[in-house]
Parts: C-alpha cells; structure tokens; sequence
C-alpha cells in the first residue's frame, strides 16, 4: 500500500492505486476465503480497504466496477454446489479505539435523529474467528448449509455441517422458513490435539484454528468433517417467514432456547461507557476463553430501528467491529531473508527466536520493506524515533489481527556490539537479476521477470490469460503442473511442447487427465497462437505496469514488433529521442516507460522474450482505415482550449483517421494543434 498523502494523489495515481488496491485485496480475499489461507494480516487487510475508501471518497468518478468497497469474502469454491443466499450474508465495519465507537453511536443518533441522551440499547457479543456459516430450516428440518462465499453465492456444506453436533438436524417451535447464521470455529484444546494427530499421521498441520475450522468444513467427504471437532456459535439470522423476536437480544435467547449454541458472554448495554467497559472486560479474559476471538461486535438492540437503519452496500449501518489491538512480545531476531513474491517484490522476512505471542508460536516476521528496516517511512521521516532493525536485536513482535507477525520496535539496551546496519540487496536472490525501486515504490522489485524463478509461475498463467496468448486447453492449472515437472519453465517452452513431449517415452497424452485427442487440441491450439497481433505479445510479457490498454497503444505507436525493439534499445538510458518518443505516447508515463525499458534492458528477461519471439509470427499492429487520410500514421498534439470539440472526441476523431495521439512535444510530433491558453 502507498504511503502517500491521499489529498497529494493526482487522477492519474488514484486511478492507478485504486486498480493495484482492487487487485491486492481480491487476492486477500480469495486467499483467506477461498483457500483457507490468508496472505495478510486482517490490520493489514482493514487498512487497505480504508485506503481504497477515501481514495474513491476523494475522487468518486474513478471509482471501479470491481471496487472492494462493492464486495464482501470471495467466489465460492468450484468444487462445491452453489447455494444463492434469500439474503445476503455481509461483512461488519470496523472500530479500532473508544474515539471509533463514540462515533458508531454518535453516526446511528444522527441518523434515526435521536438526541445525545435518548436511550439507544446495544448488544455486545465477542467477535469469534471462524468460518461464516448459514443453516436453512424448513419445517424444522435443516434443509441447506451454505458459507457466505461473496455473500450472494457460497457453497453448499449441508452434510459437513450435519456432521456437527452444536448443530441440530431438527429445531421445534421454530418459523417455517428460518435461517441461523453464526460461525463454525474450534477450541483451542481441540485444535491442538488435531494438529498433533495429523503430525503422527505424516498430514499437514494447521496454522491456526479459524484456519482448521474452515478447511474441516470445506471437505469434499463428510467423513472428514466428521473427523474434526467443529463447533457453531449461532448469533444472527437471514430469511424468515416470521420475526424471532423485538430485539437482537430476545433473539439470541430465542436461538438458545430452539437448541443452537449463542455466546454467554453476550451482553446488554445502554451506552457507548457500557460497551467499552464490556470490550475490556471480554479483552482481558481473551486469554483464558479456550478459543479465538479478534474483537467484540455492537449491535443496535431495537430489531425495528435495525430495520429503519439498513445497509450500506457490504455493512449494516446498526453493527460494527471493535477490534483488538495487536498482541506483543519480545524475542531475538536471527536473521534477515529476502523472498521473492510473483511481482518480483523483494519481502524482508525476520527470523526469530521463537516465541508465544497470543497462544502462537511465533518464529518469523515481516520487516514490510528496506526503509521499514532503516527506520524510516518512504517518505524519509523517522519511525519508532529512527531506530533501525539489525541481526542480533531484541525486536518487539505484534500479532495484527492475530495472523502475519510483524516487528514494532528495538531494544536498543541490548543491541550486540558487533551488529551492524543491514544492506538491503540490489540483486535478486532467486535470479541474480537487477532489483530496482521505482520512484514513489516502497518495495524493491527484481528486474528478471520470466527469467526468475520465485516470479516465473504467476508470470506463465498471465501470459497465457485470456488477454494474452489465450491458448484452449492451457489454464493456471495446466501451467503450474507443466512447471512443476519441468516441462515448462518460460513462455518459449510452451510453443516446443509438441517437440518434445509429443512423442517418445514421455508423451503429454499419457499423462493423467491427458488423452490422444486432448494433447493433440493443445498442440493444434498452440500451433494456432505462433500467429499473434503486437498488442498481446506486448501484454503477455507481464510487465509491471504495462496493462492490456497501454500495451495497444503503444503498438499502434510502433506499428511493427522490431521498430519497438530499437526503441527500447534506444531508450535504454532514460534519455534520448527513442526516450522522448516514449514519453510522448498518450498515456504512458515515466513510471510505466522506465518500467518498460527495464525490462529489455536486462540481459536475461531480454534473452527470454527473444527465444519466445523467435517462434512467433507477430503481427503488425492494425491501423484503422483512413482512406487516405492526411494524418494518418502522423503523430499529434493537442494543446491549449479547444472550442468546437472536447479533447476526448478530438482525440478519437484523430485515431480514427489513422493519426496517433500523443500527450506532449517531441522528436517525433508531427502536428501541433493549439488552442487558446496553448502556452509557449
């Protein structure tokens, strides 16, 4: 996430964050929803969807179709049914201190239009960290179970959660139509003695009980679920076919009563000083609960003020979150290693004398970035009052959000005399590539692209997207698999496929889930990609920053795959008229354009692309029809007002005579159109 002041953003960086936010948080959300394992900490994941808010906030017209703030968890599992919610399952803002929680309240009175000193009850429940889940009864029975998945579709778990025994097959005295909804977790003791059989057994262990819980349930055999001890905490409902109760409290009772398990520690409260006494007393006895919890839920009591209060498009405006502050302690940090992530981030990771810091063995820690370890913030100022991190210190550890450790601060009391400032490499340890930081980047990138292993995998499923090489019968599955097995380490081994496993003692078509007629459409659709326009040759490449739009724009610049490639090489110095003409290109910047030259600038990205190349037949970029326009294949400027026609429609009536729109003056302009206010 960006450093920057967001009130420094221009449109052009907002628009650019707001498509990375999108993207990170996606990722998080499939990681932890999805495949039962989260990436980063919750804190971390809060404090990217509230720089995703005010970012949109601050400029509302950028605001996208994917936008997280539109979104809640991720796409339910292929490999489950799927279950569409009667209504949907949302996610709960979030309160990090007192001020937070004044305000929640503060928001709601304003709201109904409530003075400071009406009476407004709220429930106050512990925040349990599990796995959401929705049982549907009908008649009594229950009939369907299903994950809130992206809260309008989640995943049919009706035999998993049957297998359950805090969750009743029959409930009497119930609506006809009801659903409960609560969460599927597992004790602390329980969780422990799996982890202990699966370690006897020679099986994976599990990081976490919200992470047990969750994999027990999504088990694609019963029996398996069976197996595990889950457990279900009911605090909530969907459909109804009539009220529960008048209040969120008569409720919960009610649910007990029908037979489910509600939280004991559930309590009433006439006031924010109520709720915060409630909160700390729940803080302090968080250690000794037997199972996980990350904060406390507020609740507006009054079910017919629920109703008047609603939602906002993920919230509910009568509910948040309090969460706990990060948990502490102290230990020896060992080491300092790099890991290569699949954008060629360079990740400083502490190695630790391990230690327990809220019930978890803790042994190592993100170090977030090489100023982070200097001991300042990107934008050069102090932080924890300029003290940096060196092998051999005692470092202070949090927990945020109970899932990815991180460093908080150094006892400079204990530092060994012989440590010294840690050098954050310039080199990619996985490749040996070039690491660079690009201006307004807080984290150091390797320069190999392809050519590096921690980046080739993600970097092969980009390239054969559906934007890109687009190849039938060649998915992220398929990749990762060839990959695995060394069959394909870089996109050129992908078009000698054929070659050598066609045929011989190991052929593709004996391969599992391979047959004759599958392994021959492969190569036939392979066969069918050596012919490819510019544009996507360009995208496929999976260059930081060049997307599927200004890969198009760039190729219709060039026109041809080999004028391109003396321009890179002529740009190679960030200098020049190659540099210039760049620059000059409608919507590339200096970012993008020393991000492009980078990349063909390093000898082995370079050698990979040119044995990719050497097997294509790349195609011209394709030029509209102009008949015989006199600008076309002429590069203009717009400058200054323009009076009969907006820039943006002046813009496209030049592209389609065939002229190529440029954002500034250079070498290669042909054509200046000025209006007033031009300038010089």
């Amino acid at each position: 996430m960006s450093d920057k002041d967001i009130s420094q953003l221009s449109e052009e960086d907002a628009a650019e964050e707001l498509k990375q936010l999108a993207a990170t948080i996606a990722a998080a959300n499939t990681a932890y929803h999805t495949h039962d394992a989260p990436e980063i900490s919750d804190a971390d994941f809060d404090a990217l969807k509230a720089r995703n808010l005010a970012i949109e906030a601050r400029f509302p017209e950028l605001k996208r179709s994917d936008s997280p703030s539109d979104h809640v968890g991720a796409a339910p599992s292929e490999a489950f049914a799927k279950i569409t919610h009667a209504v949907r399952m949302l996610s709960l803002s979030n309160a990090f201190d007192d001020a937070d929680v004044a305000e929640f309240d503060a928001r709601i009175r304003r709201y109904l239009g409530l003075a400071d000193d009406a009476p407004l009850a709220f429930t106050a429940e512990p925040k349990i960290d599990g796995l959401s889940l929705s049982l549907r009864y009908e008649e009594g029975k229950l009939v369907q179970a299903a994950t809130r998945g992206d809260g309008e579709v989640g995943e049919n778990v009706t035999a998993n959660a049957l297998t359950i025994d805090d969750i009743p097959a029959t409930v009497e005295g119930a609506p006809d139509v009801m659903e409960i909804r609560g969460e599927v977790y597992m004790s602390h003791a329980d969780f422990d003695a799996l982890n202990a059989r699966q370690a006897d057994a020679g099986a994976k262990t599990f990081a976490n009980p919200r992470n047990a819980a969750a994999g027990s349930l999504r088990q694609l055999d019963a029996a398996i679920t069976r197996s595990r001890p889950l457990r279900f905490f009911a605090y909530s409902w969907g459909e109804l076919s009539e009220p529960l109760a008048e209040t969120q409290m008569s409720a919960i009772e009610r649910m007990a009563h029908l037979g489910f398990q509600t939280n004991v520690r559930t309590q009433l409260c006439t006031g924010v000083t109520e709720m915060l006494d409630h909160y700390r007393s729940i803080e302090q006895a968080r250690a000794t609960l037997g199972y996980d919890i990350d904060g406390v839920v507020y609740k507006v009591d009054d079910l017919a003020l629920q109703g008047r209060l609603g939602f906002r498009s993920t919230t509910p405006r009568w509910a948040t979150a309090h969460k706990f502050p990060a948990e502490l302690a102290w230990t020896r940090l060992e080491a300092i290693d790099i890991q290569v992530g699949r954008t060629g981030a360079l990740s400083p990771v502490a190695r630790l004398t391990p230690i327990t810091v809220g019930g978890v063995v803790v042994s190592n820690a993100t170090l977030h970035n090489e100023d982070y370890i200097a001991g300042k913030d990107s934008k050069g100022q102090p932080i924890r009052d300029g003290k940096d991190i060196r092998v051999g210190d005692w470092v202070q550890v949090y927990r945020a959000g109970d899932v990815i450790p991180k460093v908080a601060d150094v006892d400079l009391s204990k530092r060994p005399e012989d440590a010294v400032p840690y050098q954050f490499p310039t080199i990619c340890p996985e490749c040996g590539s070039e690491a660079i930081r690009e201006e307004g980047d807080s984290v150091r990138r390797c320069t190999g692209g392809l050519s590096c292993p921690a980046q080739a995998v993600e970097r092969l499923k980009h390239f054969v997207s559906r934007a890109a090489f687009d190849i039938e019968g060649l998915g992220s599955k398929q990749v990762e698999q060839f990959y695995r097995d060394g069959w394909v380490a870089e996109p050129a081994d992908i078009f000698t496929l054929q070659e050598r496993y066609g045929e011989g003692i190991q052929q593709l078509k004996n391969r599992e889930g391979w047959g004759d007629k599958s392994a021959n459409n492969l190569f036939q659709a392979i066969e069918e990609k050596r012919n490819i326009p510019f544009a996507r040759v360009l995208f496929a490449l999976g260059i930081r920053h060049v997307g599927e739009q200004a890969s198009t724009l760039i190729a219709r610049t060039y026109g041809e795959w080999d004028a391109f490639l003396a321009a890179m090489d002529g740009a190679s110095e960030h200098a020049g008229e190659a540099w210039d003409g760049l620059l000059s290109i409608d919507g590339v910047g200096e970012v993008m354009a020393r991000s492009l030259v980078t990349a063909f600038a390093q000898p082995q990205e370079r050698q990979s692309i040119d044995r990719l190349t050497a097997h294509l037949a790349i195609e011209s970029a394709e030029r509209p029809e102009t008949d015989g326009s006199p600008v076309a294949g002429k590069t203009v400027v717009f400058t200054g007002s323009l009076e009969k026609m907006t820039r943006a429609e002046a813009k496209a009536r030049a592209e389609a005579m065939g002229a190529i729109v440029s954002g500034s003056v250079s070498a290669i302009t042909d054509l200046v159109v000025a209006g007033p206010g031009a300038g010089s």
